[in-house]
């Protein structure tokens, strides 16, 4: 399955100037979709770890899959205002602008060991504030895996652990 010739490149969304790369067709063909998974979950089997955590909403369709074939739970991290328990939240910039994340306070125990997973590494500001909120926590992050990296943006650099993408532009 050839998944980097099914994403789509969009120029100028959600501004202009920044280049979009749309999952979308790799959304809607089940073999695209498993094969995705499939290299995820490939990635994934090389860590020790007892949960996934990712964030909305791409972190959910790729780390709830991950988390129920491998056996483990899922930690939602979700935009400010979302999620209904007490929570903690990480303020962090994007790529075209700035953003708030939440995850509920008892999401992660002390010394448990968390694989984070999303679609995208950009500038790295997303998953920066997911380790720094599964860390505050007292629980460690054992890597981070994602379906796309953006290599020009630098994400890697405001990351620190094991960092991994299927596809790397």
């Amino acid at each position: 399955m050839d998944l980097r010739s099914a994403i789509r490149d969009i120029p100028d969304f959600p501004e202009k100037g920044i280049l979009f790369r749309d999952i979308t067709p790799v959304l809607q063909d089940a073999e695209l979709l498993r094969a995705a998974l499939d290299q995820i979950a490939e990635l994934a089997v090389k860590y020790e770890f007892d949960v996934v955590a990712g964030p909305e909403s791409r972190g959910f369709l790729f780390g709830v899959p991950l988390a129920v074939r491998l056996g483990k739970g899922f930690v939602p991290i979700r935009k400010i205002g979302k999620l209904p328990y007490t929570t903690v939240k990480k303020s962090y910039d994007l790529e075209y602008g700035s953003a708030t994340i939440e995850m509920h306070t008892d999401a992660v125990k002390p010394g448990q060991k968390v694989l984070v997973v999303d679609d995208l590494l950009a500038t790295g500001g997303t998953a920066r504030a997911i380790v720094e909120l599964i860390e505050e926590a007292g629980a460690e992050v054992t890597a981070s895996l994602f379906l796309i990296e953006l290599s020009a943006l630098e994400g890697r650099k405001a990351l620190k652990g094991d960092i991994e993408a299927v596809i790397t532009y």
